[in-house]
C-alpha cells in the first residue's frame, strides 16, 4: 500500500510545517512521532491538535496510568494498532498492571483494577458505546475528578479517537518486528 501520508523531510517542510514541527518537539512529547507526521501535511490543523493534545496528555492532574488506561480503551474501540502499540509501552511505564492491558487488548474488561482504574475503564466504555457515561459514572467521575476532571476524560475519549482515525487511515507501520497487539473483534 502507498502511503497516505508520508512523512515530510526537514528541508521540504514550510515555514508552517517547520513551525509546528519545532513547537511538538520542544514541548514533552520531545518528536514528531505517529500521528503528527500525518498531521504536518496540515500545519494548521497540526497545530491546533498538538496544544489540546498536550494538555490532555500531560496537564490534566489525572494520574498518568488512568490517562493512558482511558487512551488503551480508546484504541482498542477503533483497533487502532499503532495507538495501542504505542501506549501499552507508555501505560506499563506508568504502573498500569499488564493483565488490565491484555485484557483491553482483548476486548475484556479487566478483573482486578483499582477503583479508580475500574471507575475510567467503564466510563471510557460507556462514552464510546453510548455516547454519554451513566449517571453512576458519571457521579464517580465528577466525585473524584470535579467537573474540569469530568470534561478532560471526554475530551480525553474524543481526542484519541479522533488520532485513531488518523492513524488509521495513515497506518503507519509498528516497529520493526512488532506484533499487531490487537486482533479484529
Amino acid at each position: 500500500m502507498t502511503e497516505r501520508f508520508p512523512a515530510i523531510p526537514p528541508e521540504r517542510m514550510t515555514d508552517a510545517q517547520r513551525e509546528v514541527a519545532a513547537a511538538i518537539a520542544g514541548g514533552p512529547r520531545g518528536s514528531v512521532r505517529g500521528p503528527f507526521l500525518a498531521l504536518l501535511h496540515h500545519p494548521a490543523l497540526a497545530m491546533q491538535i498538538q496544544g489540546l493534545g498536550a494538555h490532555l496528555r500531560y496537564g490534566t492532574g489525572m494520574p498518568q496510568a488512568l490517562v493512558e488506561l482511558l487512551i488503551l480503551v480508546t484504541a482498542r474501540r477503533w483497533s487502532c494498532q499503532y495507538e495501542f502499540f504505542a501506549h501499552a509501552r507508555i501505560a506499563r511505564t506508568e504502573g498500569l498492571p499488564e493483565a488490565v492491558i491484555t485484557a483491553i487488548a482483548e476486548g475484556r474488561r479487566p478483573e482486578a483494577m483499582t477503583e479508580d482504574q475500574a471507575m475510567v475503564h467503564d466510563f471510557a466504555v460507556a462514552v464510546h458505546r453510548d455516547g454519554k457515561p451513566t449517571d453512576a459514572l458519571y457521579a464517580a467521575a465528577e466525585a473524584r475528578f470535579g467537573k474540569p476532571g469530568v470534561l478532560d476524560l471526554l475530551a480525553l475519549a474524543g481526542y484519541y479517537s479522533m488520532l485513531a482515525m488518523v492513524l488509521n487511515t495513515a497506518d503507519p507501520a509498528l516497529p520493526e518486528g512488532a506484533a499487531p497487539p490487537l486482533k479484529l473483534l
